[in-house]
Order: structure tokens, then sequence, then C-alpha cells
């Protein structure tokens, strides 16, 4: 894999994982369209989703270091703000499901995200789960606090982003909306969550790479990555933005139009 084709990987990945389409599922797509060949793929799209967590950690920094804070001040028997504490308890919990199912399953999903025709099938099924969530949302009183139960709950939704082609913050602001959260605040725990389950998908999968027996050429990681970073960045802006006024409309029609596109090209192609 040459440096040009890890721009448009790192740039793929930054523009879509903070938006509800899919990264990984459009990260397989993008593969096949440019006809990119590489070995340990899954672990060059975990350190290309570990790049784009550290845009997460820069931008919400104010409110992460008030969490570590509420952890630290947990630990040492100290008075601690209550909704510091139930939020980190909230993201705590959520992250269990999506990590224990992916630990479990991860052989089998690695054989999952190889076929594009499943990820176009997945991203036309995921787009039905987002029209579900704003109807869901416009019948719904809103309740912005986060609990510990709907944490949870919201982590389970999480688990349907191991699919490929589901978006994990799809499923999760989708989650937050179906609970009764309003979209900003389903955003910003989705963003938040995002952070504990991708940076240990991340770092594992890292590992695997450094300690691969087969040279690794650092050179397109390095630049890949940080592309990520950086598109991640004014995603996670824009998409802030964006969702205080708007619905997830737009996303939805864009993954139906996708999905039926890529499934006629795949599968009668």
């Amino acid at each position: 894999m040459g440096i040009f084709d890890a721009i448009i990987l790192g740039f793929v990945q930054g523009l879509t994982e903070f938006l509800p389409i899919s990264s990984s599922g459009h990260l397989v797509l993008a593969r096949t369209v440019l006809g990119i060949e590489m070995n340990g793929v899954l672990a060059f799209d975990a350190i290309l989703h570990f790049a784009t967590v550290l845009a997460v950690i820069v931008y919400f920094f104010p409110d992460i270091w008030i969490l570590v804070q509420t952890l630290l001040r947990k630990l040492g028997r100290l008075p601690v703000n209550a909704r510091d504490e139930i939020l980190l308890l909230s993201l705590l919990v959520a992250t269990i499901p999506a990590a224990l199912i992916g630990f479990l399953a991860e052989s089998y999903l690695d054989r999952l995200f190889s076929s594009p025709v499943i990820v176009s099938m997945i991203l036309f099924m995921a787009a039905f789960f987002f029209i579900f969530a704003e109807w869901k949302y416009s019948t719904t009183p809103r309740q912005s606090d986060i609990n510990i139960q709907k944490g949870f709950k919201i982590g389970l939704f999480q688990v349907l982003a191991l699919m490929p082609g589901f978006s994990r913050s799809g499923a999760t602001i989708g989650g937050g909306m179906i609970l009764g959260l309003t979209r900003i605040e389903s955003a910003r725990f989705s963003f938040l969550l995002s952070i504990p389950i991708i940076l240990g998908a991340g770092l594992k999968k890292m590992l695997d790479f450094i300690t691969s027996p087969e040279a690794v050429n650092w050179v397109p990681v390095f630049v890949g990555s940080a592309t990520a970073c950086i598109v991640a960045l004014i995603v996670i802006h824009f998409f802030l933005n964006f969702i205080r006024r708007y619905t997830l409309w737009p996303f939805i029609w864009y993954t139906l139009i996708l999905s039926t596109f890529l499934l006629f090209v795949f599968w009668f192609g």
C-alpha cells in the first residue's frame, strides 16, 4: 500500500467515524473500489480508528479531564459531583457489552469484515434502525440526563456496530435517541463512549502489528493515521453543530442510496 492509498483510507476513516454511516464499512468498500490489498488489513483499520479516537480526546479534553478527576477523587474517597459520577459510571458499564462480545467473536468478525456484499446489506438494514430512532425521537418526551441504566442499554446498542456496515456512532446516537436523550446528549455520550472501546481495539491491533513477523511499512501507517486524526477533528466539530439543528435524515438517505447502489453492483455485477 502506497502513501496515496493511505491518505485516501485515512480521509475516509476520519470523515466517516463520527458520522452515522459506518467507517469500517466505508473502509472495506474503499479498499475494494481502489483495489488495495495488504497484509494486516484489520490491524491497519484499527490503527486508523485509534487515530480518530485521539481526535475525540483532543476535542473533549476538558470533559475527559473532569471525568479523570472524578475517578481519582472517588478512588480517594473524596466528594465528587453527582452528575459527573453518573456519567463516568454510565460510560464504564456501556463499554462492557461490545468489549466482551468483540473479544469473544473476534475471529468470526475478521472474516465478516472482508465481504463488501455483507457490508452493503448491513448498511441497508442500519438505515431502517436510524429511521426507527428518528420516529421514536419524535414521539417520546425528551430527557437530557444520562443514567447508569440508560448507559448500559446504549452499550447494548453499541454491540450492533460489531457488524461491518453498522455505524458505531449511529448505533449509540440512535440508541440514546430511542431511550429519550436529546440528539446532542446522545452524540456527546457516543463520542465519549468511543474512547475506551476504540482505544482498546487500536492498542491491541497495534501490538499485533508491531509483533508481526512480517515487515511493516510504517510510513503509510503514520500518514494515514495523521490524515484520519485531522479530518476527524473537523468532522466532530461539524457534526455537533449539525445535530443541534437538524435530524439524521440526510445520513439515512445517504445510507439507503449507497447501500442500494452497492447491493446492485456487488450482487449483480
